[in-house]
């Protein structure tokens, strides 16, 4: 496993113009309060290339006239906080276990980091990603500058953001099976959710569900912060409270994912907490379940990631006006926007170590063309609070529907439909 970290390396270390070097900065340990920290994370970009996961470490990649090495900082041996906190690798098993060319303590990293970029032209890092590294980047390169017995030349520094997120953007085959997991686990908590909710349960008694189905499968810590939101709640869009009764009338929109070995899953379902849809619930979700399809068909290779932007608008705006909820040609509606007031949203996002995951949607001025190897989700929604200027009996309706989708060579694979969307399927599961 650890060649494949390698071969990342080698391959941004080749993208460089020759005579550069980019430095990746690992994550730091965090407090929550006084002296109790949060569980450790590393760094997306820092674990995609390294598969090293202790705090405080820092990554160089230099291709020095065309050839690429690799050099680490990180925590030093120490038998003392090894007895508290956990062993380290040191020097010389980082460089040993995880094949850098060259590592050394993470408190040497002022004197011997500037030494490995002399001579380098350009000097690439992710702009603005950790707190304090833009300064020492700074001083690095001063340094370089001093440095005694060479031609003292500024060396350029730019963002290597998109350097790193578009070659995570295309998920090789060890990536690809870790998400597949990582949806099922996610799938197999919403469907037991559906199962279980009950009028009466509150928002944080349904979360509690879902952390528990993740972890009881080895998905130990939630992707991101789930969104566990009962009626008008779910029209929040961001509603991370989780804390109200749930009422029998009430639609429940749930968005949750688990985080698999360091990678996402994103699956949003809304059901309705009685186990059957009314009348008017099961008109709304049914657009935005005819969106999330229609979007679906439109990730494929060779398509824009504005075609199924557009797709979920449209079918979105057409449903509203045959519901009378918007007046007007679907055509010029779409064109002014007015499907905005209830879908205010993307269509979705890249997906991989971060569920909002790195990756341009530019590429030569244009938007990107979908590539085999990318996942996206699809989510469209709507979202009609209490106060909106509608008919009554539309108000505090809130529905997404959200599902993980694999770009291939023939079309897509949909990871996570192993979750019911259909109303049908949903009011059978639930009974």
């Amino acid at each position: 496993m650890m060649k494949v970290y390698q071969k990342r390396r080698h391959i941004l270390g080749n993208l460089l113009p020759k005579d550069s070097a980019i430095i990746i900065p690992g994550a730091d340990l965090k407090y929550r309060n006084s002296d109790s920290s949060y569980n450790f994370r590393q760094d997306s970009n820092f674990y995609y290339l390294s598969g090293f996961s202790e705090a405080g470490s820092t990554m160089l990649i230099v291709n020095s006239n065309g050839k690429v090495s690799s050099s680490i900082f990180v925590p030093k041996k120490d038998k003392l906080k090894e007895i508290w906190d956990g062993f380290r690798q040191g020097p010389e098993g980082a460089k040993e276990n995880f094949l850098f060319d060259n590592s050394f303590n993470n408190d040497q990293i002022d004197s011997e980091l500037p030494d490995l970029i002399k001579g380098m032209d350009k000097v690439f890092y992710p702009f603005g990603k950790k707190d304090g590294f833009d300064q020492l980047v700074i001083n690095w390169n001063k340094t370089v500058s001093n440095i005694k017995g060479r031609h003292n030349k500024p060396i350029d520094i730019a963002d290597g953001s998109s350097l790193i997120g578009n070659l995570r953007l295309i998920k090789d085959d060890e990536e690809i099976s870790i998400i597949k997991k990582a949806c099922e686990i996610s799938a197999d908590a919403h469907i037991e959710a559906m199962k279980a909710v009950k009028p009466g349960m509150n928002e944080q008694s349904i979360e509690a569900l879902y952390l528990y189905e993740f972890a009881k499968q080895g998905g130990r810590f939630p992707a991101y912060t789930p969104i566990v939101a009962g009626g008008d709640n779910a029209c929040v869009l961001h509603y991370v409270d989780n804390n109200k009764d749930l009422n029998n009338s009430d639609l429940l929109l749930v968005d949750a994912g688990c985080e698999y070995e360091m990678y996402a899953s994103d699956i949003t379902r809304t059901f309705p907490v009685s186990g059957k849809f009314s009348a008017e619930q099961l008109a709304i979700y049914n657009i935005v379940l005819n969106a999330l399809h229609t979007a679906i068909e439109m990730v494929k290779v060779g398509k824009s990631v504005m075609d199924p932007q557009i797709a979920s608008e449209r079918a979105i705006t057409q449903g509203l006006v045959d519901l009378g909820i918007l007046n007007g040609d679907v055509d010029e509606l779409h064109k002014e926007g007015a499907f905005k007031d209830f879908y205010m949203h993307k269509f979705g996002h890249w997906m991989g170590l971060d569920v909002h995951d790195a990756g341009d949607y530019m590429e030569d001025g244009e938007y990107m063309k979908f590539k085999a190897g990318m996942i996206t989700t699809v989510e469209p929604g709507i979202y009609i609070s209490n106060d909106a200027d509608v008919d009554k009996k539309w108000q505090g309706i809130g529905i997404r529907i959200e599902d993980d989708i694999l770009v291939t060579k023939s079309g897509n694979i949909n990871l996570t439909e192993k979750v019911p969307s259909d109303p049908s399927e949903i009011e059978a599961l639930m009974a």
